[in-house]
């Protein structure tokens, strides 16, 4: 009858794979990457949730998270997830999916190792060949066996003969505690508002419905300090200026009373009411992320402008008026003089998310030039786990009788972090790469951040890592947003292992599981510090810092030591560890320059490529490119102040080095014969850069502060200190004071205080008064 006959015992059963309908479901760990800045309590707000990748092979040294199956399709790859479409992080990489990245550092580093192993593999048997040339009768015996015992040799290389280094162990010793000294009292500009209600929870806030629903769906059950101190006093719609560690939920901090202002706000026309500005692009995507999930049960519309996704879909978005804005300083200028239907005028909340970062000297002119365009009459927030507490910066951002909120001191650490600092030897300063690579090796080998002071150095750190057998990522400002986007994501799905980056990673990205932060120099200043080691013990969790300090870097070292509230410690290496380790990245010095040549040879391909595509479209249109077709986007600043500007700030790599036009010229003709930099000039390169930065801010600070921004028809903010009364006349008082009792007693007429005061004597005729004065 051509039915399908029944399975019997003995029969042999197909095995189908089981990636048949596996892209329907949600096989990788749910969550949002930990509480960090949007609450302790609960899971955390990170991007979305994404599935299992591939495995990737790991060389020996990491070790790996799970026994692999032996049933399971070894070409299966998991596909993005696609149920996150709310999300930011999804969004963004939706719109980077079509370009391709523009280089593929792992694949290159791949195979520049398979072709050192095939070499040294070869050199090996033909060393064999020649020593056992003479046993002739013996040779393809011998051969067999030796090629077997070679392979062994190989494999085991790296655990057997230097087993020895791997199983050494550091010395970690505690470090003097010194008393710190006690903080200054608070500025007279502010009003202090630090102390708050330890028993108020989410419900006490007169929070709305909607906002509560989020609060619960999200998972946060008590509100952390900071969020405690700010909402009530947001909600009154006064400026604050506000500080606590990192980790601690400052952005639910901000944005939950924007949203309950916003719900309750007519929406007659679609108008932007509310700017969030974020220095960092990842921040940005962070925070829309975070703003989303916590207005999903409102009608409240978000928006994100931040550089490196499309500018034709974020024009779209701003045209239909949203009622957030979540914008990085730099394209947010690029819409505003170049998007004529978008305008600052009707936002009536500014908030500055890492706001000393945000007027710091990077941003000087940007921020200038949006304040300007903001609205005067508007309520400002400034948040950040470092404030600057300096009245004339504040003033810079037209803040009116703000409200001081510092849960903490601006130099604090998270209170479950482990900071330990490895001396380095003034004679020893090229031992730093051998150090750092020791520790990724031996005893620090997953959920790893390592920060460094230049792209030229973390890239290079990426290549060397990457030969070394371990999963290595980079994040810094030379990479593509494609490629920016996909190292977070394939770090945060632990794809990899490390993520080396710059300062570009260190502000308030909440990268859940972070065990441990490395820095390979001392970071510009305390603050740059505090930053950087805030992405480990996050959200009450727990983390280990390991800094790298030198002779020129202990002045710095002495201030933590000070103001920290656990005992720190001291990690020292055994030398012959790093003897060692620096021996084997001197002979990887050839592999790293073979990387570098296919990366330049690719870079070299593109080019050609982009000229011969552009060559092809205008031979096909038959129309020569000319600046009426594709109008060029103008900026508030021409490209000879921009220039002037970056050379004022020493940006540029020479600048840094040396000043002077001749000895930059020297120091480029002398690096162009040398080739490459000895390890102990680039980390004084590393440490020369955050040494002119200390040297700039120095400078900066001493100079007599002005309130850059403020509009020419108000006045400047007055100064720190006692306050003196000014002498002011009666038409003064009665033409500023506008209260109810001074209007009552202007129509009642001057008091016998005020008579006195004033020198006013009194004659009754017909009802006037006659001075003695003038008036």
């Amino acid at each position: 009858l051509g039915l399908v006959g029944t399975i019997a015992e003995g029969d042999v059963v197909p095995v189908d794979s089981e990636s048949g309908d596996s892209e329907d479901e949600e096989v990788g760990p749910g969550g949002r990457g930990g509480a960090g800045r949007a609450g302790a309590a609960g899971p955390g707000r990170g991007p979305c949730s994404r599935l299992f990748p591939q495995e990737l092979p790991r060389a020996p040294g990491p070790r790996r998270r799970g026994p692999s199956r032996g049933d399971f399709s070894a070409d299966f790859v998991f596909g993005e997830a696609e149920a996150g479409g709310d999300d930011a992080w999804t969004a963004a990489l939706r719109q980077l999916r079509g370009k391709k990245a523009a280089t593929t550092l792992d694949e290159k580093i791949e195979k520049v190792r398979q072709k050192r192993k095939l070499q040294e593999r070869e050199a090996k048997q033909a060393k064999v060949k020649d020593e056992d040339a003479e046993a002739e009768d013996d040779q393809i015996k011998k051969e067999h066996e030796d090629c077997s015992r070679d392979e062994e040799d190989v494999e085991s290389e790296y655990s057997v003969d230097d087993e020895s280094i791997f199983t050494k162990a550091d010395k970690v010793k505690v470090k003097e505690k010194k008393r710190s000294k006690k903080g200054e009292e608070a500025e007279s500009f502010f009003e202090d508002a630090s102390q708050y209600d330890d028993n108020l929870s989410f419900q006490d806030m007169n929070l709305s419905r909607p906002l509560l629903k989020a609060i619960t769906a999200l998972g946060f059950k008590q509100p952390t300090p900071i969020q405690k101190a700010c909402i009530p006093v947001g909600l009154l719609g006064k400026d604050i200026c506000a500080c606590a560690a990192t980790g601690t939920g400052k952005t639910a901090a901000f944005i939950l009373p924007v949203l309950e202002r916003l719900i309750y706000k007519p929406r007659q026309a679609p108008i932007t009411r509310v700017l969030v500005l974020v220095p960092t692009r990842e921040l940005g995507i962070q925070v829309h992320s975070v703003t989303k999930q916590l207005a999903q049960f409102s009608s409240v519309t978000t928006c994100l402008a931040v550089g490196g996704l499309d500018v034709k879909t974020q024009e779209a978005a701003l045209r239909s008026g949203p009622d957030i804005l979540i914008a990085t300083p730099g394209r947010l200028i690029d819409h505003l003089h170049n998007c004529p239907s978008f305008h600052l005028s009707s936002v009536e909340v500014l908030i500055l998310d890492e706001a000393d970062r945000m007027l710091d000297e990077y941003f000087e002119e940007q921020m200038k030039e949006i304040i300007r365009l903001c609205s005067h009459h508007r309520q400002t927030m400034l948040f950040s786990a470092t404030m600057t507490e300096e009245v004339k910066d504040l003033a810079s951002v037209s803040l009116k009788n703000p409200v001081r909120i510092f849960v903490n001191s601006n130099t604090d650490v998270a209170p479950f972090l482990r900071q330990e600092f490895i001396r380095i030897r003034p004679n020893r300063e090229g031992d730093r790469e051998a150090i750092v690579t020791a520790l990724l090796t031996r005893t620090f080998q997953d959920h790893v951040m390592l920060f460094t002071q230049t792209k030229k150095q973390a890239h290079r750190m990426h290549i060397l890592l990457g030969l070394m057998g371990l999963r290595v990522g980079e994040l810094h400002g030379n990479l593509s947003q494609t490629q920016r986007l996909e190292s977070l994501r394939r770090f945060k799905d632990e794809q990899i292992d490390i993520l080396v980056a710059t300062d570009v990673a260190a502000r308030g990205l909440d990268i859940e599981g972070v065990k441990t932060v490395i820095n390979f120099t001392m970071p510009n200043t305390i603050k740059h510090y505090v930053h950087r080691v805030g992405r480990t013990a996050r959200a009450g969790k727990a983390g280990r810092s390991v800094s790298l300090v030198g002779e020129e870097e202990r002045k710095m070292l002495k201030e933590i030591v000070k103001t920290a509230k656990t005992p720190v410690k001291a990690r020292i290496l055994p030398q012959d560890v790093i003897l060692k380790f620096r021996e084997k990245i001197e002979n990887l010095e050839k592999d790293i320059y073979a990387v570098l040549c296919l990366e330049r040879e690719e870079r070299e391909m593109q080019q050609s490529e982009a000229q011969i595509n552009k060559a092809k479209k205008q031979l096909e249109t038959g129309k020569k490119e000319t600046g009426s077709e594709s109008l060029e986007r103008s900026w508030f600043q021409t490209r000879e102040e921009r220039k002037k500007e970056k050379l004022a700030k020493a940006l540029q790599e020479f600048d840094l080095a040396l000043r002077g036009k001749k000895k930059r010229k020297k120091f480029v003709q002398d690096t162009q014969k040398k080739g490459q930099m000895t390890p102990e000039e680039r980390s004084q390169f590393e440490i020369l850069k955050s040494q002119m930065y200390a040297e700039r801010l120095a400078k900066r600070n001493r100079r007599a502060k002005r309130a850059r921004a403020l509009p020419e028809e108000e006045p400047a903010a007055a100064p720190a200190g006692p306050k003196k009364k000014k002498k002011v006349s009666v038409f003064d008082e009665e033409l500023t004071n506008t209260s109810r009792k001074a209007l009552k007693q202007y129509r009642a007429g001057p008091s016998f205080e005020d008579r006195k005061r004033l020198g006013i004597s009194q004659r009754r005729k017909g009802g006037n008064f006659k001075s003695k004065s003038r008036y």
